[in-house]
């Protein structure tokens, strides 16, 4: 595929040793070109080279910092903010605007940063005890002060497939969507769950529609809050739809003609307004047209 998929191809050395030496771990936040990633709570700052970067100049010893690896030999960390974000990424205008001007590395980290700074500030306490937690292992984990429990960042496996039959696709929209956008049906795959289990049914939960020959295209990590999107294609045995609107607000299905004019007019199409670039659902989407082509 020409498309790129956003939030991947990061350029870090995760320097898993590091992580897991306590005082290996010291001594890459006590060097001189030891950076942290400048965030804005959970939004990014940018400057003409990139995202934000400085040094650990203001940062006490107790100041909860996530160790993210090496870029380039230099090691680079971001911080705990006070709060997480709950929000869905349909709700965050300005930060989606900021993305798509973002380039591909640099959209990678950021991702990568957001996704394990926000998991640290929703779980300062235990899930099993209550009590407070402290950051471990360089900030890829977390540790009871009380019971002793440890607590391991949480990706949340998301299905997001094509439903296909006689060459038209099946898209919807979510409730407080813009107007006229549409995009691949998606759902958590649940435990006990296989990921082409987890299409089935959410597709027939969602719009009451039997697929087959469920088939596995790409993954994206997802950085809202923290999710890995595991992009699918299946046939549908038919396009009769009972929508449960309590799921979506509407689906509907799209020949190639207007899925192919909705990917290349965008805003501007007759058919429908797609996916923005940094969803893996434009990637689904153009991954289908360049194979059906």
């Amino acid at each position: 595929m020409s498309l790129p998929l956003a939030f991947t191809g990061h350029d870090l050395d995760r320097d898993d040793h590091t992580r897991a030496d306590p005082a290996r771990l010291a001594a890459m936040r006590a060097r001189d070109d030891a950076r942290m990633l400048v965030l804005d709570g959970l939004m990014p700052r940018f400057t003409e080279d990139g995202l934000a970067v400085s040094d650990l100049g203001g940062v006490g010893p107790e100041d909860e910092l996530v160790y993210l690896g090496l870029r380039d030999g230099t090691p680079l960390f971001v911080s705990v903010p006070e709060q997480g974000d709950l929000r869905q990424a349909v709700s965050m205008r300005e930060t989606m605007m900021a993305l798509l001007q973002m380039p591909a590395k640099e959209l990678a980290l950021f991702g990568g940063a957001r996704s394990i700074a926000d998991w640290h500030a929703r779980h300062r306490f235990c899930a099993q005890c209550g009590g407070a937690t402290q950051i471990a292992k360089g900030g890829w984990q977390r540790n009871c002060l009380s019971c002793e429990a440890s607590h391991f960042p949480r990706v949340d496996p998301v299905a997001i497939m094509l439903v296909e039959h006689d060459g038209a696709l099946l898209v919807g929209r979510g409730r407080g969507w813009p107007d006229r956008s549409y995009s691949a049906l998606a759902g958590f795959v649940e435990p006990g769950e296989s990921i082409e289990e987890g299409v089935a049914r959410e597709v027939f939960e969602e719009v009451g529609v039997k697929v087959r020959d469920v088939t596995y295209i790409a993954s994206q990590p997802w950085p809202f809050p923290s999710q890995l999107m595991i992009g699918c294609h299946s046939f549908a045995e038919g396009r009769d739809l009972t929508i449960d609107e309590t799921e979506i607000e509407d689906a509907r299905w799209f020949t190639r003609a207007e899925v192919e004019d909705a990917m290349a007019n965008g805003q501007d199409a007759a058919s429908f307004v797609p996916p923005p670039r940094t969803a893996i659902a434009h990637y689904l989407l153009q991954h289908w047209l360049e194979k059906t082509a």
